[in-house]
């Protein structure tokens, strides 16, 4: 069985996610798939929109398949890690700029990776049990593949405590935040993408939207701006521990999420969200190169899939185990230019 499904259906160039049960986790191979398959159909007359889905109930695609980063990295062969980030950000700056509609719908979970592929298009369907996140701190990585931003531009301090934590967003949220443009019901959705594929024309969408249920980002959007304009995590930290704040359910739950994460990837994806506030997305893409670049020789990106993925122990030793280890100078040097290597795009 094939891990992508490309294929033209009327006016569509379709693009079908095919590994249901690894929750659509995005191969190498597979990104190669979708980039090559971008460009046949970027001047392809009979080609009108792309639209791109995922086979199975649980996910678009929950992120991108890191056992062949951890084992090459843990071998000491930290070239392939560069060159499969590499690739993948240059195919998410090509998804922002493609020439024609990009459809992407998001169910189930829409996760690191499935983020790149599908919330930098043109027009992107959220439906009921939609999850998108962005938890590459969990893993001591950051908010990458464009992500950073998309938070970045998200309202408010709402990309900071997103991005910090890896909190979930339904479908009400995923729209309030950018990262989504439109609901549309599941019992909907094969009628819309048949309708997309017969017309051509991403209006059609419209018809078959309607109103997410109510989301949570708007409803603490005091608790979240007063606390994530701190100037640094350690300052973040003390505000939700010790402030007014302390002690509301709201509060108590965000500083658990924050402490889940690695504090390097914490402080590193504070600075990077403020800075992409200033950035092109191809600007923001070279900054987060500048970190994967580095995590698994200097950052702590080994252990956290040790922890999380090959372990499973859910208990990484982290070099810097708390927010106040973390200096500025450690934020700078997984940040600084890396010269000739720098991403080209």
């Amino acid at each position: 069985m094939s891990e992508i499904v490309i294929r033209v259906e009327g006016r569509a160039g379709r693009i079908t996610l095919n590994r249901p049960e690894a929750l659509n986790a995005l191969t190498y191979e597979m990104l190669r798939a979708i980039d090559a398959a971008l460009d046949g159909w970027a001047k392809d007359p009979a080609v009108s929109l792309i639209l791109i889905d995922a086979a199975g109930e649980r996910a678009f695609a929950a992120g991108g398949d890191i056992r062949d980063l951890y084992a090459t990295g843990r071998a000491g062969d930290f070239a392939f890690g560069k060159a499969f980030w590499a690739f993948e950000y240059r195919l998410n700056a090509k998804i922002a700029r493609y020439p024609k509609p990009y459809v992407a719908v998001m169910h189930g979970f829409v996760m690191g990776g499935g983020v790149g592929v599908s919330a930098l298009g043109s027009h992107r369907v959220v439906t009921e049990g939609t999850e998108v996140a962005m938890p590459e701190c969990g893993i001591g990585l950051v908010p990458d593949v464009g992500g950073s931003w998309l938070l970045a531009n998200a309202p408010g301090r709402a990309g900071e405590y997103l991005g910090m934590t890896g909190a979930r967003m339904g479908p009400a949220d995923a729209i309030h935040a950018g990262f989504a443009d439109v609901f549309v019901p599941k019992d909907r959705l094969e009628a819309m993408k048949a309708k997309l594929a017969e017309t051509g024309d991403p209006a059609v969408i419209q018809s078959f939207a309607a109103a997410p249920p109510p989301g949570e980002l708007d409803y603490f959007r005091l608790p979240i701006d007063d606390a994530f304009e701190a100037s640094s995590p350690v300052e973040l930290e003390a505000k939700l521990e010790e402030g007014e704040r302390a002690g509301l359910p709201w509060a108590t739950a965000t500083l658990k999420a924050l402490r889940r994460g690695c504090p390097l990837s914490v402080a590193c994806a504070m600075e990077m969200i403020r800075a992409a506030r200033h950035m092109t997305l191809e600007e923001a893409l070279a900054q987060e190169y500048r970190f994967t670049a580095r995590c698994m020789e200097q950052g702590e990106f080994l252990e956290g899939i040790r922890a999380a993925v090959i372990d499973k122990d859910r208990k990484p030793q982290w070099a810097k185990p708390r927010l106040r280890d973390v200096t500025a100078r450690d934020v700078e040097a997984m940040l600084a230019p890396l010269g000739p290597d720098e991403l080209k795009l």
